[in-house]
């Protein structure tokens, strides 16, 4: 009893020790496997690409040119053409006054420059006769001079002197008749000028458009006494106001931080939420002077409207260009690591071997830095956590795809119209 007692004991042991070995001979691969190896690192690629800053600011629309159209002279409208949202041309009458005066002084200028004309014909008659006596009278005076010549004593002395004296006299006619003729023909000028200035009046009862553009608001009707617009300072009313809505004023407030950047000519995306459009503009003028209170620019785009789509008054958010770079080097601005005052980055080589490069920062994006040197095209870097990464360390890289462009925006003020409407909605309710 007591021996099959060993022998079953015996057994015991030894499968005990059986599957121990197979336990150990098991195990040794995974313990292999899970051996410690290199580090793993999230790197990205260094690539060709753009960086762009874009400033998106909120204005609002302005015709181009606001005019308030007076007429030239007072009168009564007899008829007017336009009314509120009519769209006019340049020469295009808007409407015409009765003014019956005009007619009388017109009618008066007419005759003043024939009375001129008929005073012409007269002195230059009076020119030809006084020009025909001094003739007569000259002659005379001459024979009897050439006579008292030729046979001294032989013409008396007091008929040679009444020759001469009427001679004279005549020449001085034929001087002041000149003279009339030359006062008939500036009269002449002075009533044809006054005639013009009189129908040139009287053209002013048709009131026409001085541009192209929109009417906005009439202010006049039929019937209606209009006094005319040669005073500055005068209240009365114009007959319509016209905007030139062709061409639409943006103004935009660009911050302090951003002016060096605004050029004449730099294009400028608009967009209309309100229209759900967009428009591409062009930045035509600036103050160049900063509002003190606000610090900004008040900077105006240009925006055709040729089909009348913006009206005046409405809201846009226009997107500007800033600092921007094209075909440079990029990489993401979470590889950066400043060193003091010197940016670095973790570049791997052919060995994912870690190498720490001093680089030279271009623009940032909110996603890519321009590297315009120390990184070249193809090149991978560590991107966060680079001080667990030491020089010359192996790692075991983990590819990370980033875009190679970035288009960054910066907010000077946006308007928002939907969160707008909605506001209006909640003050409704």
């Amino acid at each position: 009893m007591r021996k099959r007692l060993w022998i079953l004991l015996s057994v015991a042991i030894v499968a005990v020790a059986a599957v121990f070995l197979l336990w150990r001979t098991r195990r040794r691969p995974e313990e292999v496997e899970a051996a410690p190896g290199p580090p793993a690192a999230q790197v990205a690629d260094a690539q060709r690409g753009s960086i762009a800053q874009v400033l998106t600011l909120a204005g609002q629309f302005q015709p181009y040119q606001v005019v308030d159209v007076h007429p030239k002279v007072s009168g009564f409208i007899r008829h007017i053409y336009v009314d509120i949202g009519d769209r006019v041309h340049q020469g295009q009458t808007l409407a015409i006054l009765e003014v019956p005066e005009l007619q009388a002084q017109l009618a008066g200028t007419v005759s003043e420059v024939a009375r001129s004309n008929d005073e012409i014909t007269r002195a230059r008659h009076e020119v030809v006769r006084a020009e025909s006596t001094h003739s007569a009278l000259h002659a005379d005076y001459q024979r009897l001079l050439d006579t008292s010549k030729a046979q001294p004593g032989l013409v008396a002395q007091q008929e040679l002197d009444d020759a001469q004296a009427k001679d004279l006299s005549s020449a001085a006619d034929v001087d002041a008749a000149k003279a009339a003729l030359s006062a008939a023909q500036n009269g002449l000028l002075v009533a044809r000028a006054d005639n013009q200035r009189v129908s040139a009046m009287e053209g002013y009862t048709n009131v026409v458009a001085p541009l192209d553009g929109v009417i906005v608001w009439r202010y006049a009707d039929t019937g209606a006494l209009i006094q005319p617009g040669i005073n500055s300072n005068s209240q009365d009313l114009p007959i319509v106001k016209l905007a030139q809505s062709g061409v639409m004023r943006l103004r935009l407030p660009v911050p302090e931080s951003s002016v060096r950047y605004i050029h004449v000519g730099d294009p400028v995306r608009v967009r209309v939420d309100a229209l759900d459009r967009s428009f591409d503009g062009k930045v035509v003028r600036f103050t160049r002077e900063l509002n003190f209170e606000t610090r900004t620019m008040e900077t105006e785009v240009d925006v055709p409207n040729h089909d009348l789509a913006i009206d005046s008054g409405m809201y846009a958010n226009a997107l500007l260009r800033l600092n921007h770079a094209d075909n440079v080097v990029t990489i993401p601005v979470g590889a950066l690591v400043l060193h003091g005052n010197q940016e670095q980055v973790e570049v791997l080589d052919a060995n994912n071997r870690v190498h720490v490069r001093d680089v030279d920062v271009g623009i940032e994006g909110n996603q890519l830095a321009e590297i315009r040197s120390g990184v070249q095209p193809g090149e991978r870097v560590i991107v966060g956590a680079q001080a667990k990464y030491a020089e010359n360390e192996r790692v075991t890289p983990v590819l990370e795809k980033t875009p190679a462009s970035e288009t960054a925006p910066q907010s000077g003020g946006v308007i928002d119209m939907n969160a707008q409407a909605g506001a209006g909605d909640n003050g409704g309710i």
